[in-house]
């Protein structure tokens, strides 16, 4: 008889890296790059290291199934603190717990419907075929402290905190934030243009309520405040052109002058010279 120690179990090179589901709108892929670009300083800060992990539309395998998509959910968006972004020199294919034991701190899903699929908590013992509701995997098989329900047709973000086992959903904040702790940060919603497209977003804030922005709004900025700083220069070097201008015409009126007028005024001709 084979021992439970004995048995290899599949990692992310085994498993299937797609459920074969097509992503459901357009909106989805730029808003998991406005995530991800916007909250990287951060992620840079907390893990100089660089050792966390960055999910976009990836399965999370939490159980061994047959086939194997029926024991994963892939969130639109997750990440994982304090574990390499990749295995043996290649990136993840998946992310498999029985390989990892860490949880994701943080999981998004993106609703394309109604969010029935999202809320979903029926229990393995209760799925149809084996299927499990998402909400319930988040809670109860993979433990993800926080999860975020993003509505994009309502533009309205729900965020649940685990707290003693059960998914809390949390209140947001004066600015209409919910405070992510661990990463320092804010999740809300954001009416802007992105991508050429003016929407409302999912976006981070920081602790403070400031917008964190994305490489390319960073670079507008820098862009904006270098040539800020150079017509600034440029107006201190006119400013000292126009002094240099009068105090030559100036000069030049002295030198006009008789010795007697310029000894009249204090004035040393040789200091014209």
């Amino acid at each position: 008889m084979t021992s439970v120690s004995a048995l290899t179990l599949p990692d992310h090179n085994q498993l299937p890296d797609s459920d074969g589901q097509f992503v459901k709108n357009l909106q989805e892929h730029p808003q998991s790059i406005l995530i991800t670009d916007s909250i990287k300083p951060v992620l840079e800060q907390l893990h100089p290291d660089g050792q966390y992990c960055i999910g976009q539309d990836s399965g999370i395998y939490w159980r061994l199934t047959d086939p194997p998509e029926k024991g994963a959910e892939a969130p639109d968006w997750f990440y994982v603190p304090n574990v390499p972004p990749t295995l043996d020199g290649k990136m993840r294919r998946s992310y498999v717990l029985w390989k990892e034991y860490i949880a994701p701190l943080i999981v998004l899903e993106f609703v394309s419907g109604d969010g029935t699929e999202e809320r979903d908590k029926t229990p393995p013992s209760q799925g149809e075929a084996g299927n499990v509701g998402k909400f319930w995997v988040y809670e109860q098989a993979i433990r993800v402290p926080y999860y975020g329900i993003y509505e994009v047709a309502k533009a309205q973000v729900e965020v649940y905190h685990l707290v003693d086992n059960a998914y809390q959903l949390m209140t947001a904040n004066d600015r209409g934030h919910y405070p992510i702790p661990p990463l320092g940060v804010e999740l809300g919603i954001w009416q802007g243009l992105y991508q050429n497209a003016e929407l409302p977003w999912l976006r981070w804030w920081d602790a403070e309520g400031n917008l964190l922005l994305t490489g390319e709004e960073r670079a507008i900025i820098e862009q904006q405040s270098a040539e800020v700083e150079r017509q600034k220069a440029e107006l201190e070097r006119q400013k000292a052109e126009l002094e240099r201008q009068k105090r030559e015409r100036l000069v030049e009126k002295l030198r006009n002058l008789s010795p007697e007028q310029l000894n009249a005024l204090g004035i040393d001709p040789e200091m014209l010279d």
